[in-house]
């Protein structure tokens, strides 16, 4: 199991964190999405390390931005 962070920004409320964990969980290998609204921050844990670039594409599918660093 891996467990990686990002920071996600333009969630604002439930529906967006909604949109972003179901295009997340379509990433193969993704076990589990926690988003947390008010900071933003977005916890996957998946069956091995994640290509960031894969999570970013489907982030901003979503219409949101992960945010480097």
């Amino acid at each position: 199991m891996s467990t990686s962070t990002y920071k996600v920004s333009g969630m604002t409320c439930g529906g967006c964190a909604g949109k972003v964990t179901t295009e997340i969980r379509k990433v193969a290998g993704v076990s589990s999405v926690d988003v947390e609204l008010t900071t933003g921050q977005v916890t996957v844990t998946s069956d091995g390390p994640l290509d960031e670039a894969r999570i970013r594409d489907v982030v901003e599918e979503a219409g949101y931005e992960l945010v480097a660093g």
